[in-house]
């Protein structure tokens, strides 16, 4: 059987990009078989807007590959050994193969005999020059892509996120992808509004978004389908996004709580636009304020947040056999999570229930390994505090609440302020040096008076914030017929952590 001679060209996105025409495939192409001859019997391999870092991703290059297992190739001709592999490890491993299967691999512009070891060494010095070009390439794409996510609003590329598709505008006199909403935003806005229902779970969010999928097309009359391919996984991450909140200043305080960095001031985040969250390789992740408009409103998303919260506290139920409490109860001492074992009298009649703390086995383990007290006296006493807590709530709904003066007073004052700075910016244009300087220190002293005003009026407004203990006062009622399991959901609805120790005893921290 004749073998053949393999001709193999490829060319990056990269290398487009530069316009370099003796890269060009046909530039490569017709090199090579003029090196080699016309009539020659060769094949041509070709990889066109492929990378060079590895070849898995490069078709013909497999093929051939396979061709020179099958004995198939006698020699690969390629215009620079880097269209071969930029990979300096990768392109030794390929080689060897190759060597195996009696194939060489002849470069027509390294043109030094590689059977030497002085050829194999220039060999593998340009290999190494070009793989370190592929590693400094990549490390600007990434500069670059981090220094325009910083400084602009706009849509990065990547995968396009669910509820938008993008369209090229020009802002602020720079022109980029913004995201606009696609016909999926609406299943985007109905899942947040369904999810943030209390009784709701991501299940109730995928079975709504399969029926969205069967539409009725009015001019025909015929079924068609919409297929959204979301599973509990795209749906959490979904509802986890800032992408889709229209943020306002509590969803910058919000993620300043978080210790995220913010790299706009409290003004941009106006109510209107989403948000963007980079995470950049190796690097502290931040959050930019983006040109497209969030489709679900700050206070919905907010509220979606602390339900997912408590879901990432507690993400099963299925120990909740041994307590309507398990997920939330923790040491006293070292804040790790108990657990309830089960003990045997001496006559194997009676079970008894006792806590062991997971923190005694740590390197630096807790002092107590076991609690003196009973979970069920636990589990008492919190159910008590539980019903206590539902009626401060629920007398405090029932009071008809008249305007409050203070609530009044900070909106009148922060109003008051609003008109002197605009009166004072108002006069900038005509102010000499002086009542400029006068004028600017001003202004800053009032912004810093009304911030603090605004978050008094943020904080009293939280206080006094109204909760909806309908779904908590029914179940309360028949607190013996529940099971353990939606014992533990109701619980878990009112309570963010529960501390035990035998000193100070159970220490509840109600979330609402």
């Amino acid at each position: 059987m004749n073998k053949i001679t393999a001709i193999y060209v490829r060319r990056s996105v990269s290398d487009q990009d530069k316009g370099n025409n003796s890269l060009s495939i046909d530039a490569q192409k017709a090199e090579c078989i003029r090196y080699l001859g016309d009539e020659s019997n060769y094949r041509i391999y070709c990889d066109d807007g492929k990378s060079g870092k590895d070849i898995t991703h490069r078709p013909a290059f497999m093929q051939m590959m396979a061709d020179a297992k099958e004995g198939l190739i006698d020699k690969i001709i390629v215009k620079k050994y880097d269209r071969f592999s930029r990979n300096m490890r990768e392109y030794l491993n390929v080689t060897n193969e190759l060597d195996g299967y009696g194939v060489g691999v002849i470069s027509l512009s390294e043109p030094f005999n590689t059977s030497t070891k002085e050829g194999r060494m220039m060999r593998n010095n340009l290999l190494n020059f070009a793989e370190f070009e592929r590693e400094t390439i990549a490390a600007r794409v990434a500069d670059a892509y981090n220094t325009k996510a910083r400084e602009t609003g706009f849509y990065q590329g990547g995968k396009m996120f669910y509820g938008y598709t993008s369209e090229r505008r020009t802002i602020n006199g720079k022109t980029g992808s913004v995201l606009v909403p696609s016909e999926n935003a609406e299943a985007v806005i109905q899942a947040f509004e369904i999810y943030k229902d209390p009784q709701a779970s991501l299940s109730d969010v995928i079975d709504h978004l399969r029926k969205r999928e069967i539409k009725v097309d009015i001019d025909s009359g015929e079924f068609r389908t919409r297929k959204s391919n979301m599973d509990r996984s795209h749906i959490s991450k979904l509802l986890a996004s800032p992408l889709y909140v229209r943020a306002d200043k509590n969803i910058y305080e919000y993620f300043m709580s978080k210790g995220v960095e913010i790299i706009d001031d409290m003004d941009a985040f106006d109510g209107i636009h989403g948000l963007f969250i980079h995470r950049p390789k190796g690097n502290k992740q931040y959050i930019k304020v983006g040109y497209h408009e969030g489709l679900v409103d700050a206070e919905t998303w907010l509220a979606v947040q602390d339900k997912k919260s408590h879901n990432h506290k507690f993400p099963s139920n299925i120990f909740c056999a041994n307590s309507w409490l398990t997920g939330l109860m923790k040491c006293g001492y070292c804040s790790k999570c108990l657990a309830i074992q089960y003990r045997w009298n001496v006559s194997h009649t009676v079970q008894w229930r006792y806590f062991l703390d997971r923190g005694a086995y740590d390197y630096n383990g807790c002092v107590k390994k076991r609690l003196k007290i009973r979970p069920d006296d636990v589990e008492a006493a919190v159910f008590i505090a539980m019903k206590n807590r539902l009626n401060e709530l629920v007398i405090a709904k029932q009071q008809n609440y008249t305007a409050d003066a203070s609530q009044t007073s900070l909106k009148v004052e922060i109003h008051r302020l609003d008109d002197e700075i605009q009166k004072l910016l108002d006069r900038l244009a005509d102010a000499d040096n002086v009542l400029f300087d006068y004028i600017q220190k001003r202004v800053s002293e009032l912004h810093s008076k009304k911030s603090e005003l605004e978050e008094k009026l943020r904080a009293h407004s939280r206080k006094h914030k109204e909760i909806d203990t309908k779904p908590l006062e029914d179940p309360m009622k028949v607190w013996g017929e529940l099971s353990n399991d939606e014992k533990h959901a109701l619980a878990v609805t009112m309570i963010d952590v529960i501390y035990v120790s035998d000193e100070n005893g159970i220490d509840i921290r109600f979330s609402i």
